[in-house]
């Protein structure tokens, strides 16, 4: 089966997936090999599972973001942690084109997929180099942020959040999360938030919808 992606008329054969027969079995093979074999060195087991997961093609839709779920979740296990500081899914995005010539090319590799090999530990080095980088730089930008406004008025609650926007806040800031981590009415946190907006550090996100959102400045960014 052929697995092709592109606008019509302008498809490309990225692989050829399993045989839909065989499937089943190939599966079988395949979370047998995840589940038991605990010798190989882990990251490498990442990169041969996520290959071999993306040439089975068990679905037929989302194949490509399950296969980066397995590859974060094996490297995750190889450094013993739930979370990482960098993102190979992301890289692996940003490394696209390459990913599908090495994909078709390896296919038919009878066994040997040393190049895969090579590339996945690459553009794994290449995740890890992206978030160094972008950590420096966030953390400049908010000892930057800090020295600018050492006279400013900002409250201990203001502080912990402008604190967890530069850190990498989790999902959407909104006047109900703001005070159910600084533990205030919901008339607080509006007033901490409007306050923030007054003196140019934070501003509403243009996405708008039901709950308004918020964001640092485009200035402190």
């Amino acid at each position: 089966m052929q697995v092709v992606s592109g606008a019509m008329g302008k498809e490309k054969t990225h692989y050829e997936a399993v045989n839909p027969k065989l499937v089943k079995s190939e599966m079988d093979k395949f979370l047998d090999w995840f589940n038991n074999n605990n010798q190989l060195d882990p990251v490498i087991k990442a990169a041969i599972a996520h290959f071999w997961f993306i040439i089975i093609h068990p679905f037929d839709d989302g194949n490509e973001r399950i296969g980066r779920a397995i590859t974060d979740m094996l490297l995750a296990r190889a450094e013993s942690s739930g979370e990482r500081f960098y993102s190979m899914s992301n890289q692996i995005l940003v490394e696209r084109k390459r990913y599908y010539e090495i994909l078709q090319k390896e296919q038919h590799s009878t066994g040997n997929i040393t190049e895969w090999l090579e590339w996945f530990l690459h553009c794994l080095k290449n995740a890890m180099l992206a978030t160094e980088h972008t950590t420096t730089q966030r953390i400049l930008r908010k000892a930057e942020f800090w020295k600018l406004h050492e006279n400013t008025a900002i409250n201990e609650r203001q502080r912990t959040i402008l604190n967890m926007l530069f850190d990498g806040f989790d999902g959407k800031l909104q006047s109900s999360k703001w005070a159910k981590i600084t533990k205030v009415s919901a008339d607080t946190a509006l007033r901490d938030i409007k306050d923030l907006i007054k003196k140019g550090i934070l501003q509403e996100t243009e996405e708008g919808g039901r709950n308004t959102n918020y964001e640092l400045a485009d200035f402190v960014m």
